[in-house]
C-alpha cells in the first residue's frame, strides 16, 4: 500500500538519487524532478521523472498540480525559495529540506564564513546541538542564505510542517566536490608522504549520502516542524580519514604532522582542515525520528574511492571536479610547494 505521493526536487543530484531510492523502497509513489528530467539507472521503473526549472516563474506550481503529500527539496536556498514553498503550502502536506551545518556560529560570533581570518577559527561545543546559535539571516553568504531559508520556512508553522536537515560534510558516490579527492589523487599519483596541518587532528563531521537519505525517509513519514543535524555515527580526524583511504588502496602513506595552521602556500591544508573540531550532536534525530545510521565512514569508503578514481581516469582533476577547483584552488595539489616544505622539514629533523 502506497504511503502517498512524494515529490523530490533536485532528484538527479547526489542526495536526490539516494533519496528517491529510499522513498520508493519505503512505499512512496515518487516524482523525481530535475532540470534535465533524467533518471538514475538504479531507480525503480515506477519512478516518474520530470524536467523542472524550479526558478522559472510559476513552474513548480504548475508541475505540482493538485499537490503532493511530501515535498523533498535538495536545492532550496535563501528567502526566494522559502517563499516559493510557503506559497504552495495548501498543496504540500509536509516538506523535508536540506540545510547545512554552515549556519552555526560559536559564542563569539565566529563561523564558517570567518575561517581563515585572523582569530577567525570558530570554537564550537563538542558536539554541536541544534540549539547552538546561528549566523544572522541575510543574502551575503551560503550560511546566511541557508538560515534565511530555515527561518522563513519555520515561520509558516502548521501551514507547512517542515523538517530541516543541517547536513555535515556530505560524501559518497555522485559527489561533485568529494573531499576524499585530496587523498585519492595523491595515492593515484604515487605520493608517499602527505602533510597535515593542526597536527592532523581536524574533525569535520561527515554524513554519507545514504545516511542523509535515511533521515529524509524517516522525516517524510513523520511530518513536523523541526531542525535536525545530519551526520555519520563517527566523526574521524583527518589523519584517520587518510589512513582509511590508504586501507582501501592497500597502501601506507607517511603522514607528516604540521603544528598549527597551513602556510600561505597551502601546504598542510585539506578540505577538512579546521583549528577546532566540528562535530554534530545526533541525539535529536535519534529521539524524534528513531534515526539509526545505515553505514559508517570507513564502511562506505570503498565505493566512494572507486567512484572518484573512475572520474579521474584519463582526465585532469580540474576537468573532472571543477567545483573542487573553485572551492580550493590549484594549491590543493601543489606538489612542488609540498616537496619544498618537506625538504625543509627533513633538514630540521
Amino acid at each position: 500500500m502506497s504511503k502517498g505521493n512524494a515529490w523530490v526536487l533536485g532528484a538527479t543530484g547526489q542526495i536526490g538519487r539516494a533519496a528517491v531510492q529510499a522513498l520508493v523502497e519505503d512505499g512512496w509513489e515518487v516524482t523525481a524532478a530535475s532540470r534535465g528530467g533524467g533518471r538514475d539507472a538504479g531507480w525503480d521503473d515506477a519512478v516518474r521523472a520530470t524536467a523542472l526549472d524550479r526558478d522559472a516563474d510559476g513552474a513548480l506550481a504548475t508541475a505540482l498540480g493538485e499537490g503532493c503529500d511530501v515535498l523533498v527539496d535538495m536545492v532550496a536556498y535563501g528567502g526566494g525559495h522559502a517563499r516559493q514553498l510557503t506559497g504552495l503550502a495548501n498543496r504540500i502536506g509536509s516538506a523535508v529540506v536540506i540545510s547545512s551545518g554552515a549556519v552555526y556560529e560559536d559564542d563569539r560570533g565566529r563561523g564558517f564564513d570567518t575561517q581563515g581570518q585572523p582569530d577567525g577559527s570558530p570554537r564550537y561545543p563538542v558536539p554541536i546541538p541544534e540549539t547552538q546559535r546561528t549566523v544572522a539571516a541575510g543574502d551575503a553568504t551560503y550560511g546566511t542564505r541557508k538560515i534565511r531559508l530555515e527561518q522563513d520556512l519555520l515561520a509558516a508553522g502548521d501551514a507547512l510542517p517542515v523538517t530541516l536537515l543541517r547536513a555535515g560534510a556530505i560524501h559518497g558516490v555522485h559527489c561533485r566536490s568529494p573531499r576524499e579527492l585530496y587523498f585519492v589523487k595523491r595515492l593515484l599519483d604515487g605520493r608517499g608522504r602527505r602533510v597535515l596541518s593542526y597536527g592532523g587532528t581536524s574533525r569535520f563531521h561527515p554524513v554519507h549520502v545514504s545516511n542523509l537519505a535515511e533521515l529524509i525517509r524517516l522525516a517524510a513519514g513523520r511530518p513536523g516542524s523541526r531542525v535536525l543535524n545530519a551526520g555519520d555515527p563517527q566523526a574521524p580526524t583527518v589523519t584517520e580519514i587518510g589512513e582509511a583511504v590508504d586501507a582501501v588502496f592497500g597502501r601506507r602513506t607517511e603522514t607528516v604532522l604540521m603544528a598549527g595552521a597551513p602556510g600561505e602556500d597551502g601546504v598542510g591544508s585539506t578540505p577538512w582542515s579546521a583549528a577546532h573540531p566540528i562535530v554534530y550532536d545526533m541525539t535529536a534525530a535519534e529521539q524524534e525520528l528513531g534515526y539509526r545510521p545505515v553505514t559508517g565512514y570507513a564502511q562506505s569508503l570503498p565505493a566512494t574511492v572507486e567512484w572518484i578514481s573512475a572520474q579521474l581516469e584519463g582526465r585532469d582533476w580540474r576537468e573532472a571536479y571543477p567545483v573542487m577547483l573553485r572551492a580550493y584552488g590549484e594549491k590543493l595539489f601543489d606538489y612542488a610547494a609540498e616537496d619544498a616544505w618537506l625538504a625543509t622539514y627533513d633538514r630540521k629533523a
